[in-house]
């Protein structure tokens, strides 16, 4: 039986998701699952909870959608004639994305990921790099800070963001610049940092958990987890700026229309990754969920906050021009009876059990 995610929001969320047609989708690898959020009348929320092994993150391109789990890297297209084709929709899809493939990267603790054109890019945490997947190998290692002297599987810095310049990595975030096993461990709320990738070049340091690194207009955003803050760095003038102090743990987020959608954490106290937050996020921390910010006016509205089950939130992405998307995975039967090609869908009789 599926649990219940009980949730509490503000009445702008669903309102805003109607009006902008569009899901919210993030990954909660504690509970193993993928949840899409949206709304069909503006009034009320609905939340596809998709089960997923470790779910962590989450790409989405036009019609297609990669998610990092576990051990493999999935991937989804969709195509409205599949919906249009459905004889019963009860649930009132308005868009379906299918299973397609999945890649074996085996046990890498992949983080970010993002697509290109010939492909998907990693954060390869557990090698400490950034990486592509081809069928020969788990993984194709492309690039690593210039401090990291072996490519073995050690989280020597904990490389978890990854931010993309016109289809290709530009920016990285790690909790540290250490070379030694789990080193990242030892003074998260100090040792953070963020390099340019083309360059392999610390830019920024001293940093509270960074994580979420997105270029908007050129210039840098990133989450300082630890510290609960937005930062904005400017690669020009070399400034930072704090946007604002959400006084909680933050990780996650996606720009929509000049909108940031920003995921919070729930801090446990048996993590040994959050032991050495400081009092005061702690404190603060005690669900999970996520706000929309808006950075015109640099004030957050439209939250939501799951008062149990869920407890951590990795990454967060929507789902444009869908109000209520399903994700079809491997793990549903239902895949294996839909056949589609360039020109048509065909839908099989399932077979009597």
């Amino acid at each position: 039986m599926e649990k219940k995610y009980n949730i509490e929001f503000d009445k702008e969320l669903p309102k805003f998701l109607y009006d902008s047609k569009l899901s919210i989708v993030f990954s909660t690898y504690q509970a193993g699952r993928l949840i899409i959020i949206g709304s069909l009348d503006g009034y009320k929320i609905h939340q596809i909870p998709v089960p997923y092994k470790r779910p962590m993150g989450i790409a989405t391109e036009a019609n297609r959608i990669a998610i990092a789990s576990l051990d493999e890297i999935s991937f989804f297209t969709a195509n409205k004639k599949t919906v249009q084709t459905l004889k019963d929709n009860k649930n009132k899809y308005d868009q379906m994305y299918l299973y397609r493939a999945s890649y074996n990267t085996s046990s890498l603790d992949i983080h970010d990921i993002a697509f290109d054109k010939s492909g998907v890019w990693g954060v390869n945490t557990l090698f400490s790099c950034l990486c592509k997947f081809t069928l020969n190998y788990n993984f194709s290692p492309k690039w690593h800070p210039y401090f990291i002297t072996d490519l073995v599987p050690e989280d020597r810095c904990h490389l978890n963001g990854l931010a993309m310049k016109n289809g290709s990595p530009k920016y990285v975030t790690a909790l540290s610049s250490t070379n030694n096993k789990k080193g990242w461990r030892k003074d998260i709320m100090n040792s953070g940092i963020i390099m340019d990738v083309k360059t392999n070049k610390i830019i920024l340091d001293g940093l509270a958990m960074p994580h979420t690194p997105r270029l908007i207009n050129n210039e840098l955003y990133f989450l300082e987890s630890a510290l609960g803050r937005l930062v904005k760095w400017n690669p020009i003038n070399k400034e930072k700026e704090i946007i604002y102090d959400f006084n909680r743990f933050v990780r996650g987020f996606i720009y929509y229309k000049e909108l940031l959608i920003i995921g919070f954490s729930k801090i446990r106290k048996t993590s040994k990754s959050f032991e050495k937050v400081s009092e005061k996020i702690k404190k603060n921390s005690k669900n999970a969920g996520f706000v929309i910010f808006d950075l015109r006016t640099r004030t957050p509205f439209g939250e939501l906050i799951y008062t149990d089950t869920i407890d951590e939130i990795y990454d967060v992405n929507i789902i444009n021009g869908a109000r209520k998307p399903a994700i079809i995975t491997q793990l549903n039967e239902q895949h294996k009876n839909i056949i589609v090609t360039p020109n048509d869908v065909f839908w099989r009789k399932p077979k009597n059990k």
